[in-house]
């Protein structure tokens, strides 16, 4: 039996918040069907069952073994631009799969889930920034949609059976472990380009920005949520960063000029987002602690001896 059931707990982010949980003594079983997660991820204190979200019978077995006292729900496709490509597998996964997890949670009487959203694709395009978790949400890809859908699934599941919540809208989540090849991460796939000598591709005008968010944060933030009151909170760090920005930092903590090539602009993505940590700060207690520099220092480093 486990403390804590973390869906998605081999992959980038999930990996990270299972450390986190088992570090600060909780058992930890996850659940992982290693589409984007990697078992090299896996922390070895955990159980481990490679089943898929979509499988409602495969996950029954996993609850009626674990009986797990929380759920941490990360498991979901990840990518925003392969949502706008095929919207309809997205949804089978971030809509219908996650609503497996949150049968499941009513039926073996879990406390409390902690839902991974977005903040960096739930608003859309937003005119004062840094923004808030009362805007309404407008998203403009099939992701921001499925995540802005299972939030308000988590409303109904609460209000109507009693099942307690904390969804987490994160910014641009990055750092060691994320995948170059599978994921929207820019700072991973920059990183690894500029280590191979391969120039680093900018769509559109490199100007678009993101609020970037480094995983130990998010870890901690995942960490708070057990105990937080329930609700939506933003985890970011208010500040926006444009891919040129980027590229720039990246020359500066090298020392050396990173090579750049220019793309057309890709669609179903906004121009700016940064996101308002004040909720997080004096509710959830929670504020980014790794700036951006250091935090691309270390993601950097972690490259560097992978790619050795």
């Amino acid at each position: 039996m486990a403390d804590i059931l973390v869906t998605g707990g081999a992959g980038f982010i999930g990996s990270w918040v299972v450390d986190r949980y088992i570090q600060e003594g909780f058992s930890v079983a996850v659940v992982d069907n290693l589409s984007t997660g990697s078992r090299e991820n896996l922390n070895s204190q955990a159980s481990f069952y490679e089943v898929d979200i979509t499988s409602g019978e495969e996950l029954e077995k996993v609850f009626v073994k674990e009986k797990p006292r929380y759920v941490n729900h990360h498991a979901a496709q990840i990518n925003l631009r392969y949502s706008v490509e095929n919207p309809l597998f997205d949804a089978s996964v971030n809509i219908l799969g996650s609503l497996n997890v949150f049968e499941m949670s009513i039926r073996f009487g879990v406390e409390r889930v902690i839902f991974a959203s977005t903040g960096g694709a739930i608003y859309g395009e937003v005119s004062t920034l840094p923004a808030t978790e009362d805007l309404l949400p407008a998203p403009l890809s099939p992701y921001g949609v499925s995540k802005y859908a299972v939030e308000k699934y988590l409303e109904y599941y609460k209000a109507v059976q009693g099942l307690d919540y904390v969804a987490l809208r994160y910014g641009n989540v990055y750092g060691p472990r994320q995948n170059p090849e599978g994921e929207a991460g820019v700072i991973a796939i920059f990183s690894s380009r500029f280590l191979q000598g391969k120039p680093c591709i900018i769509f559109g005008d490199g100007m678009k920005t993101r609020d970037y968010v480094y995983v130990e944060d998010v870890a901690r933030a995942n960490m708070l949520a057990l105990s937080a009151p329930s609700g939506v909170y933003n985890i970011g760090t208010g500040k926006e960063t444009s891919v040129l920005a980027l590229l720039n930092l990246l020359e500066k903590i090298s020392g050396k000029e990173v090579h750049r090539s220019f793309s057309e602009e890709r669609k179903g993505e906004i121009n700016r987002i940064a996101l308002s940590f004040e909720k997080a700060r004096t509710v959830l207690h929670w504020s980014p602690e790794i700036p951006l520099e250091e935090g691309m220092r270390r993601t950097l480093n972690w490259f560097a001896e992978k790619l050795l």
